[in-house]
C-alpha cells in the first residue's frame, strides 16, 4: 500500500524521505526480466521493438519473427542491463538472462570477430555470413559469404563491452565460449587499428601496416555531388564510433590491467591530434580518407567539418587525459572551443556539417539531396542542425575546471555507505517513473509498442537505485527513517 501511494505522488512531490520500497523495485526489476526471456527473446537475444501481441519484432529498417538487434537498443544494452541488474541484486535470475544475451552474440559473432547490426536466426543469415562458428566447425573459406564487421551506431563495440562485463565476474570464470569469444573479438578489434590510431566503419581483416601517418589537411578540390565511393574503409568519428572504442579500450584496462588495451586507447588519441583539421576551421570531419582529407560517405554526408563528432572528439580527448595525465590531449581543445564560439548559428543552434575553408553551414535538399546552404527543405531521417551541442560544450567545459584527482574518483565509483546513498537518491525520481509506467505484464512501450530502449532506461534506473540502497547500509536506512 505504501509503495502503491508513493507512485500516485506527482514526482515534484516526493519528499527527501519518500523511496520506494528496494524489494519491490527489485520485484518490478525481476517481472521484466521475465517477460523479456519467456516472451521476447530469440536464441537469448532481443530486438529492438515488438508488436504488443508479439506477432513481429523490429530492429532498424527490418523485421522478422527471430530476430535480434546487436545495434543498441537491443541484445547488447539489454543484456547489460540485466548484467547490472545482477550486480545490483545478487539475483540469479539476471546472471542468466545475460548469459542468454551472451550466448546469442557468440552464436553470431563473425569470422572478422565483429558483429553485424542484426541477425536473423531463421536460416537465411547464417548462410549469406560466415560466421566464427562456421571457422570453429572447420568451414575456413568465406567464399562470397559477407564477414564484414561493423562499428558504426556503437554495434560491434557494445557487444565487446557486454561481454567484457560478463567475462569478469568469477561466476563466468569457467565459460570457456564466452572468453574466447572475447578474446577473438578485442584482438580483432586490436588488428583493425590503422597505423595512425584510426579505426574504418567496418572491417574484415587486420589494417595494413604501410599506410603512411600524416596529419589532416584540406583537399584542393572536393566534389560537390555524391560520388558514390565506397567509405567503409576510411577513418571514421562518425555517430561517435571511435568514442565508444576508446571507451571500451579504457574499460579493458580498467578490468584487466593488460597495458595493450590502455596502448590502443592512447593511439587512438594520438590520431585525434593529427585529424585536428587546420585553422581557420581546427575542428574534425565526419570521416578521412587515407590521405587524412575529409571525404564523402553516405549522400548525406558531405566532406566538412562537423559540428558534431568534433564534439565527441574533445570529450574523449579529455577522458584520455583524465585517464592517462599526458597533457598532449588537452593541447587541441581552445582552437576547437574558439572555434565552435564563432561557428554557432543565430539561433544558438550549431550546423552538422561546415563547408571547408568557408565554414558556412552545409544542407541538403529533401528528395533530390542537392547539397545547399539553405536550411528550408531538409531531409527529415538526419539531424543537419544540433540542439544539444552548447549544452555538452558547457558540460565538458566544467569538466575540465575540476581537479584530475576528483574526476579520476568519479570514474572509479561510488566507495562507501554515504556515496552510494547519493547514488539511490540521485535515481529515486526516474525509479518512480519506471515503476509508474511499467506495464502489468512488466514491459515498458513507446508508441504503442513494447521498446528495447524503454527497458534498458527504466531497468538501469532500478538498478541504480537498488544497488545503491543496499550498499548505503545505515546512510540509506536512516535517509528512509528506517
Amino acid at each position: 500500500m505504501k509503495a502503491l501511494l508513493y507512485l500516485l505522488l506527482p514526482l515534484s512531490a516526493l519528499a527527501a524521505d519518500s523511496f520506494p520500497d528496494p524489494a519491490e523495485v527489485t520485484a518490478a526489476m525481476k517481472k521484466a526480466t521475465a517477460f523479456y526471456m519467456e516472451k521476447l527473446a530469440v536464441h537469448g537475444g532481443y530486438a529492438s521493438s515488438w508488436t504488443k501481441d508479439l506477432s513481429m519484432a523490429f530492429v532498424e529498417g527490418k523485421k522478422g519473427k527471430e530476430m535480434i538487434s546487436i545495434q543498441p537498443p537491443g541484445t547488447t544494452t539489454v543484456g547489460m542491463a540485466m548484467l547490472k541488474g545482477y550486480q545490483a541484486t545478487g539475483d540469479v535470475q539476471f546472471l542468466e538472462a545475460a548469459r542468454g544475451a551472451a550466448k546469442a552474440l557468440i552464436e553470431c559473432q563473425l569470422a572478422s570477430g565483429g558483429w553485424l547490426a542484426e541477425f536473423d536466426f531463421s536460416g537465411a543469415y547464417e548462410k549469406k555470413h560466415h560466421l566464427r562458428k562456421h571457422v570453429l566447425a572447420g568451414d575456413t573459406e568465406p567464399g562470397k559469404r559477407d564477414y564484414r564487421s561493423t562499428l558504426d551506431d556503437n554495434k560491434t563495440q557494445s557487444a565487446l563491452l557486454f561481454l567484457l562485463e560478463l567475462s569478469v565476474l568469477p561466476e563466468s570464470k569457467e565459460d570457456k565460449a564466452l572468453h574466447e569469444c572475447l578474446k577473438f573479438g578485442m584482438d580483432s578489434l586490436l588488428g583493425a587499428q590503422y597505423p595512425n590510431g584510426a579505426w574504418p566503419q567496418q572491417f574484415e581483416k587486420p589494417a595494413d601496416p604501410a599506410i603512411p601517418v600524416m596529419k589532416a589537411k584540406y583537399p584542393a578540390d572536393w566534389p560537390r555531388t555524391f560520388p558514390k565511393e565506397n567509405y567503409v574503409g576510411f577513418y571514421t568519428l562518425n555517430d561517435s564510433n571511435m568514442q565508444k572504442i576508446v571507451q571500451l579500450m579504457l574499460r579493458a584496462y580498467d578490468l584487466t590491467k593488460d597495458e595493450k588495451y590502455l596502448n590502443s586507447a592512447k593511439k587512438a588519441g594520438d590520431f585525434f591530434i593529427l585529424a585536428q583539421m587546420p585553422e581557420p576551421q581546427p575542428g574534425w570531419a565526419q570521416q578521412y580518407n587515407h590521405q587524412m582529407e575529409p571525404v564523402w560517405a553516405r549522400k548525406f554526408e558531405p566532406p566538412c567539418v562537423t559540428g558534431g563528432e568534433s564534439l565527441s572528439t574533445m570529450e574523449t580527448l579529455h577522458e584520455l587525459y583524465v585517464v592517462t595525465g599526458d597533457e598532449k590531449y588537452l593541447k587541441p581543445l581552445p582552437a576547437a572551443f574558439a572555434w565552435y564560439e564563432r561557428s554557432a548559428l543565430p539561433d544558438g543552434q550549431y550546423a552538422r556539417f561546415y563547408e571547408l575553408k568557408t565554414n558556412k553551414p552545409l544542407y541538403f535538399v529533401k528528395d533530390t539531396y542537392e547539397l545547399v546552404y539553405t536550411d528550408d527543405n531538409l531531409p527529415t531521417h538526419y539531424g543537419f542542425k544540433l540542439e544539444t551541442v552548447k549544452r555538452d560544450l558547457d558540460r565538458l567545459k566544467e569538466r575540465m575546471n575540476k581537479p584530475r584527482e576528483e574526476l579520476l574518483a568519479k570514474r572509479a565509483g561510488p566507495d562507501n555507505e554515504k556515496s552510494w546513498t547519493s547514488l539511490a537518491k540521485g535515481a529515486a525520481d526516474k525509479t518512480a517513473q519506471a515503476l509508474k509506467l511499467q506495464q502489468p505484464e512488466g514491459y515498458w512501450l513507446k508508441d504503442d509498442e513494447i521498446d528495447a530502449g524503454e527497458f534498458v532506461r527504466h531497468f538501469n534506473a532500478l538498478s541504480t537505485y537498488v544497488e545503491g540502497a543496499n550498499k548505503g547500509g545505515e546512510v540509506f536506512a536512516k535517509l528512509i527513517g528506517k
